[in-house]
């Protein structure tokens, strides 16, 4: 007993330490083990919202993809071809030919004053049809591109707040499924009301730049090309800087009834709140300057589509317009160009163009990545 004294006294502070220490790192062993177990729980958390996040991503493009197929299949066509038809309707230069026709096989039936007359309205009427086709053709499709990114947008959105509260992604845009097939359908308002303020307009501006213009004039690819621009840039420039936008979308959106060629029911959009932000949110695209560079681009190269195409084309009747034509004889191949400008959507060659242009391809992939982190 006396021994056990004797040697807790001498190693007591020693037996202190040492129960110290174990029962400090028995404490930071359970610290340790509980961190550990906390970090795991942390990975494996994460590891659930990365999984969750790579399904999100995976539905959303399908819908993304879903929007993009009714666009490219149903909306642009279906406003492509109302587009035709309303053009052809209103910028119907048939009785103009007729009579030209029946005044060359029967020379007496017209003066020469009424024959100047008319060819010169066949002049500016001609270059009209096919400006107002051209710019129509091109600024339809970039509108219903514009259309489709801004409804990704908005899936990204409903989808963000149909998880927030435990929503199915499948459920969650079909609340707003009306709006955005009205916000598609609003493409066919070019042809219903824009087009009665764009073919008066382009035809002042076609007046002006092709007066004095004979029609024994020389026109070469270099000189029609010239004119083309003339006129378009000419027309863009005429009014505020953004007036062009009115001819494609409805300035009060409350007020816009859908034309005769829509498929959606209800004609009349009241308090469509939806609808409303969508149209906003169009008009600001189109109103942006990074907007205005890609609408320059894809003019440009719509114009160099068409003068290519009129070139071959003249080629094959055995003419070149490289080394040049009367402007008489210009005038019968700008009317056989315009159907082509305003051909089948899938076959629509300046369409095709447009899309396959590469900053027009990297401006609306942009435009879908920037709403997606807005």
């Amino acid at each position: 007993m006396l021994s056990l004294r004797n040697f807790w006294r001498r190693h007591k502070r020693k037996i202190l330490i040492t129960a110290g220490v174990l029962g400090s790192g028995y404490f930071l062993c359970k610290l340790y083990n509980a961190h550990q177990q906390k970090l795991s729980d942390l990975e494996r958390e994460l590891a659930r919202q990365r999984a969750n996040d790579e399904i999100i991503k995976a539905q959303l493009q399908g819908h993304f993809e879903n929007v993009q197929l009714i666009a490219d299949t149903t909306s642009l066509p279906h406003a492509m071809q109302y587009l035709r038809a309303r053009i052809a309707e209103v910028l119907d230069l048939s009785q103009l030919t007729e009579r030209l026709q029946k005044g060359k096989g029967q020379p007496t039936t017209l003066t020469p004053s009424e024959k100047f007359e008319l060819w010169d309205r066949l002049k500016i009427l001609s270059f009209t049809q096919m400006l107002v086709s051209l710019w129509a053709v091109t600024m339809l499709s970039l509108y219903i591109k514009v259309q489709v990114n801004i409804l990704g947008r908005h899936l990204y959105i409903d989808t963000a707040r149909g998880l927030e509260s435990s929503l199915l992604l499948e459920n969650v845009d079909i609340a707003d499924r009306d709006d955005q097939q009205k916000f598609l359908a609003s493409a066919d308002f070019l042809a219903n009301n824009g087009l009665l303020a764009l073919i008066p307009n382009i035809q002042a501006v076609v007046t002006e730049v092709l007066e004095g213009k004979k029609l024994t004039d020389l026109f070469n690819t270099t000189s029609l090309h010239e004119t083309v621009m003339q006129i378009l840039n000419k027309f863009m420039s005429v009014g505020s800087p953004h007036q062009w936008i009115d001819y494609l979308m409805p300035e009060d959106c409350g007020h816009y009834k859908l034309g005769p060629s829509s498929s959606i029911d209800d004609t009349i959009l009241p308090d469509s709140t939806s609808f409303d932000q969508l149209m906003v949110e169009a008009r600001a695209v189109l109103s942006s300057a990074e907007f205005g560079k890609i609408m320059g681009i894809s003019l440009k190269v719509a114009v160099d589509a068409l003068v290519d195409d009129m070139e071959a084309q003249s080629q094959s009747t055995g003419a070149s317009l490289t080394s040049g034509m009367p402007l008489a004889k210009l005038l019968s191949r700008i009317l056989q160009i315009v159907p082509s400008l305003l051909g089948e959507a899938s076959q629509n060659q300046i369409i095709q163009i447009i899309r396959n242009e590469p900053e027009v391809e990297l401006f609306f992939t942009l435009l879908y990545a920037n709403n997606l982190v807005d």
